[in-house]
């Protein structure tokens, strides 16, 4: 029951669960992954975990910047919708706002994550909950974003789920960098540097070191460019930040932290290399392209 005493009609345990299937990195291939599944879906007494499977599917297609075929997508999840289908419902409405999002249109969608935020309040998805009240906090800017973290974080860390009690070092990390953009950069180090011992106790690799990227960066801008330098140098000798955005962010910032301590020569190589592995990802040509502009002229790039 939900948290009103709404039925929530949820996953049937025998159904396979295509969450597990998420690989954040590689949408085309999480698509299909998907995509198999739809077969087993079929027949009404599938329709909810069709349209969470549907969700997903244009979630994939977001990231791919497929956004109009998302949006049918979308449609046709929505068409399955009964009324007693909450976590299906929210579960729409959180990826209608994020294919608005993702296509350029962060006011627009905010709507849609309110709807979401208060369908899976009332109908105790706490899940949803702190992912709807995150990507609020995602969308919107200054201290309205800050409001919206912290009132996800506070639901994070009041859930009895433990999946939503996961949300918790997301939302340091989305503290963080809001927190950096507005030039609080203490403020921000402290998010990551709360952030990191959980990626550690996870043991997750990957986003260690994203976070310790992070810390390396603020370290940057607090004027203790050697402390940055020291780590984005460590960062680079990871098997996992080797030939691909990672490597181009870390080589980005090596090179950054060069410039500032007078050692342009060496810095220029640096910039070279993350221009090569940076310049062709669609999200920075169209969001951030005087970035790209400042890599590509600092490296000597044609």
């Amino acid at each position: 029951m939900g948290g009103d005493g709404k039925t929530v009609i949820d996953m049937d345990a025998n159904r396979p669960d295509f969450d597990a299937l998420w690989d954040f990195s590689d949408p085309a291939g999480t698509e299909a992954a998907f995509r198999e599944l739809l077969p087993q879906a079929n027949g009404p007494g599938n329709k909810a975990y069709r349209a969470e499977l549907l969700s997903q599917i244009a979630r994939t297609q977001g990231l791919q910047q497929d956004f109009a075929d998302a949006q049918t997508t979308l449609d046709e999840a929505e068409a399955l919708l009964d009324q007693d289908m909450h976590k299906a419902k929210a579960r729409i409405l959180l990826e209608r706002g994020r294919v608005i999002n993702s296509s350029g249109k962060p006011s627009q969608s905010a709507p849609w994550f309110e709807q979401a935020l208060h369908e899976a309040q009332t109908s105790g998805l706490e899940y949803h909950a702190v992912d709807a009240a995150h990507m609020l906090g995602v969308v919107t800017k200054g201290q309205t974003s800050i409001t919206w973290n912290e009132k996800a974080l506070s639901l994070a860390e009041s859930a009895q789920d433990p999946r939503a009690r996961g949300w918790a070092e997301v939302l340091y990390n989305n503290l963080g960098w809001t927190y950096f953009d507005l030039g609080r950069h203490e403020d921000s180090l402290r998010m990551f540097e709360a952030q990191l011992p959980m990626l550690q106790a996870k043991e997750d690799a990957k986003r260690i070191g994203i976070c310790r990227w992070s810390i390396a960066k603020v370290y940057r801008h607090l004027d203790r460019e050697n402390e940055a330098l020291a780590i984005q140098l460590e960062l680079l000798d990871l098997p996992e930040r080797k030939n691909n955005l990672s490597e181009g962010y870390t080589r980005e910032e090596t090179g950054e932290c060069l410039l500032l301590l007078d050692r342009a020569d060496e810095a220029a190589a640096h910039f070279a290399r993350a221009w090569e592995l940076m310049h062709d990802d669609p999200w920075l040509s169209r969001d951030q392209a005087d970035r790209l502009e400042r890599i590509r002229r600092l490296g000597g790039s044609e």
